[in-house]
């Protein structure tokens, strides 16, 4: 077994594949933003307001390299923009590690995020009438990062279990 890591945009589902992929594969699956929070006992929300996004960035690659260097197997899902710094996209062509990007359509995170707009730091203070084209901004900017992924897998009009039995192919 090797360690999974999803990687995708805010909203395309990474933290329930994560879960649901790693009890069918039997294995332990983290979310990078819970062990980023527990580790520094703050929301991220709160990190972010209170530490600034250069300071949660540096936090986030560590705990995620640590993760990575870790002997034990398990599936994590990552925040939008880990891949994007630090060199984080290296470490997704580590020695047993398996990435898969999560893609979603611009449409499909419109809809998703526009339900957890506040709780989103990166997305909380753009206008409505804006976030569409922000969000199709930030995909083009991260692409580069997110197809150095393993694999790619659409999770556009597919239920969660359709994506984790597709992975969980892609995976034997």
């Amino acid at each position: 077994m090797n360690k999974i890591i999803l990687i995708g945009y805010m909203g395309c589902g990474k933290s329930t594949i994560a879960s649901k992929l790693a009890k069918r594969l039997k294995i332990t699956s983290f979310d990078l933003d819970e062990l980023i929070e527990n580790e520094m006992e703050l929301s991220i929300v709160e990190i972010f307001s209170k530490k600034g996004e250069i300071y949660f960035r540096k936090i986030e690659h560590e705990i995620f390299k640590n993760s990575i260097l870790n002997d034990e197997d398990f599936v994590i899902s990552t925040g939008g923009g880990t891949p994007c710094y630090s060199n984080n996209h290296l470490l997704l062509k580590s020695e047993k590690v398996i990435s898969i990007y999560l893609q979603a359509s611009i449409d499909t995170l419109y809809n998703r995020l526009l339900e957890e707009k506040t709780q989103r730091p990166v997305i909380a203070d753009i206008p409505l009438k804006e976030l569409k084209e922000f969000i199709a901004q930030h995909l083009f900017e991260r692409s580069y990062f997110y197809n150095q992924a393993t694999y790619t897998v659409t999770v556009d009009s597919k239920s969660p279990d359709e994506i984790v039995n597709e992975i969980f192919y892609l995976l034997i």
